[in-house]
């Protein structure tokens, strides 16, 4: 049978994603392409402990849950996230999603329709302009500087477009690591306010601080919404970067219409998430042998200590004429390449040696993704982040010789 697929899926099949995670899977092959936190760094004990006592609680465990979430692991969400990030939210303005790609899929899906504006923050997740593409909308890309997006064009472009949603990352953006300043922010917000655009706020990375700076808060633009009651901004958090991503749970936080919109459609796709994974999680963050911060700070240590090995790499000669910003947070560092030297093309050369990163054009929105390359640094140990960026720089110098 010929079979014939929607026109909106050819990008993904073709993706050269798929290519890298088929490679992945491979033991030799070495991958900073994903979107990965360090494995040896996961709580598993603490899990296994945890679920222990999820199990020996009662059948009910696995039984169908509330499509909103466990009730309890929202309320301890608006108290300790809440607390941290000093908004006013109540359980019933949180849903628990499958990650964040989940948080991103339910709001365009409620709001967007096809053909309609949406302005993204550039460079940006490629998840993101993935749901986009899919959803049919017009991906209108908003240049950022060192401290935030440029406001002049944001407003330039709300004026043109009339958009229904921008989609940022304010602190630590993937794939960054850049950090809005407060002035900026306020700016942001306050012209949505004014165009009447939703602000969705991607901090899946907002606790991996990699200065080090413990106790010191980036203000998220859903506090700054009137402690997340002003309706402007819906917030998306993720536990895949902090604590596992196989328990593939997220939430989004925002205005009751909003959330409960996005609750109607997930029962659609999926009913609930796995209730039985909310409940392991709750009881391990509310359990007496982990304490919260204590593991943020260990992940924030080895990260940061990671990242330096890859900037100290990044200045061999293999690495000559390439120029990067070191990232405030997250897990990334993003590569500007040699002139002339296109992301695609060296993704090609660089995979048959074993080795794969993010090229640059599935992170933008525009063509100028191309002169550009996102290296992973959380996930792989020492030798394979070595063995790796030495294949990258040697494919990179293969090409620089040739001009």
């Amino acid at each position: 049978m010929r079979y014939s697929f929607a026109s909106r899926t050819v990008s993904l099949l073709s993706s050269p994603l798929r290519q890298i995670r088929e490679n992945a899977r491979l033991n030799s092959f070495i991958s900073l392409a994903e979107e990965l936190p360090a494995q040896e760094l996961f709580p598993v004990k603490l899990l296994e402990e945890a679920a222990r006592d999820v199990l020996a609680s009662g059948p009910d465990v696995l039984q169908y849950g509330e499509p909103e979430g466990f009730k309890p692991l929202r309320e301890w969400l608006t108290a300790e996230w809440g607390g941290r990030k000093n908004t006013l939210v109540d359980p019933s303005q949180v849903l628990l999603t499958t990650g964040t790609q989940q948080a991103i899929d339910l709001v365009v899906r409620l709001i967007v329709d096809v053909g309609d504006s949406v302005l993204v923050q550039n460079p940006t997740s490629p998840g993101c302009l993935q749901v986009l593409s899919m959803q049919g909308a017009k991906v209108i890309p908003v240049v950022s500087d060192g401290n935030g997006l440029l406001v002049h064009e944001l407003e330039q472009q709300m004026k043109l477009h009339c958009p229904k949603l921008l989609f940022a990352a304010p602190t630590f953006s993937n794939p960054t690591g850049g950090v809005w300043d407060l002035g900026r922010r306020k700016d942001v917000l306050d012209l949505c306010r004014r165009h009447n655009v939703l602000f969705v706020e991607d901090d899946s990375y907002g606790d991996l601080d990699l200065n080090l700076k413990r106790g010191e808060m980036h203000p998220s633009l859903f506090a700054l919404d009137d402690g997340g009651q002003g309706g402007q901004v819906l917030y998306i958090g993720s536990f895949s970067k902090t604590i596992a991503p196989a328990l593939r749970t997220g939430w989004a936080a925002g205005a009751i219409p909003v959330i409960e919109g996005m609750t109607v459609l997930k029962q659609l796709a999926d009913m609930q998430s796995s209730t039985m994974n909310q409940r392991l999680l709750h009881r391990l963050l509310t359990g007496p042998r982990f304490n919260w911060h204590d593991h943020l700070a260990q992940l924030n240590k080895e990260y940061s200590t990671r990242l330096k090995l890859m900037l100290e790499l990044l200045k061999r000669p293999l690495w000559k004429e390439v120029t990067w910003r070191v990232p405030e947070g997250g897990m990334y560092v993003w590569v500007r390449l040699p002139d002339g030297l296109d992301s695609a093309m060296l993704l090609k050369a660089a995979l048959p040696k074993g080795v794969a990163f993010m090229p640059g054009g599935l992170c933008t929105a525009g063509k100028e993704g191309a002169s550009h390359i996102r290296l992973n640094f959380s996930h792989p140990g020492r030798d394979e982040l070595l063995l790796g960026m030495n294949l990258i720089g040697e494919t990179i110098a293969e090409f620089t010789a040739r001009r």
